[in-house]
């Protein structure tokens, strides 16, 4: 029976030294992955939405799996209590784990340390733990792709705003990180958004384009804090309509979130309703 190594990680999924420690565990054989991450509370927001904060913890989730998946490691991927340790212990229990490797920032940046998490978990489970140090700001973790942070809403299905993402796609190498902010707390608001960034995503896929993506806080701005906080970003994309019709331009969003980042913020300005009649023309069904 192949031993099941548990893998508890948050901001620093996808960093290069967890990927080489999940690797070096699998090259020894005999092992299946799971990979977990908190449903952190994100710092900007006045109201959790639990959809934006489990399709954040998803995409966290699916950095390292997408990492380890190129080197042919499958894993299990799954959304845990927001507290690492509850988390931790939790599913230890319900995968029946054997190992647990830990990732977590260095020692004078990381929360988890401070708080002895390693201890506890291996008080409590008598399993053996693995630490793994993430130095996100080091350049031995930055792969050469450029992580591109993409915001958008309405725009998020027009043809404008893929031919963008392609080009740049086709100039280097990149990797997308779709954010769709969801319009409202309701059901409807949420499925209208999932179904928009399920759009671009599947559009990204069928031309070979690596993107993940979620939906976000109702608050743009906050959406993008948000994206900041858990995900390496190297620049930004934020998609718009035309400013007469964009409460996002009206609120001077992408002024706005310029100065919460180093990373270049590109506006790209998109009139849904003049590409309604071409796709039409082409027999696309207009979104």
């Amino acid at each position: 029976m192949a031993r099941r190594v548990l893998v508890v990680a948050n901001e620093t999924h996808g960093g290069h030294s967890l990927v080489e420690a999940i690797r070096a565990r699998h090259a020894r054989g005999d092992a299946e992955f799971v990979v977990i991450a908190p449903q952190n509370r994100p710092r900007n927001g006045y109201v959790i939405y639990d959809d934006a904060v489990r399709d954040a913890a998803l995409m966290r989730i699916n950095e390292t799996l997408d990492a380890i998946g190129e080197h042919g490691i499958r894993a299990t991927g799954d959304v845990m209590d927001p507290d690492p340790y509850t988390a931790t212990l939790d599913a230890v229990r319900e995968y029946r784990i054997d190992e647990i490797i830990v990732s977590t920032h260095p020692e004078t940046r990381s929360g988890w340390l401070r708080h002895d998490l390693l201890e506890r978990i291996q008080l409590a489970t008598g399993l053996p733990v693995e630490h793994v140090v993430v130095d996100l700001e080091s350049e031995r973790e930055r792969d050469p792709e450029t992580h591109t942070l993409i915001v958008a809403n309405k725009t998020a299905r027009a043809e404008a705003l893929f031919e963008e993402l392609r080009r740049r796609a086709t100039d280097s190498p990149h990797r997308f990180l779709v954010v769709v902010p969801q319009e409202g707390g309701h059901g409807h608001h949420i499925e209208q958004a999932k179904g928009r960034l399920q759009t671009l995503l599947d559009r990204l896929s069928s031309a070979g384009i690596p993107a993940m993506g979620g939906i976000g806080d109702p608050d743009p701005y906050d959406a993008v804090a948000n994206a900041l906080q858990f995900h390496r970003v190297d620049e930004i994309v934020i998609a718009t309509l035309p400013k007469m019709r964009s409460r996002w331009l009206r609120s001077d969003l992408v002024d706005r979130v310029q100065k919460i980042t180093v990373a270049p913020v590109t506006h790209v300005e998109i009139d849904v309703a003049e590409e309604a009649p071409a796709a039409a023309e082409s027999g696309v069904k207009a979104a």
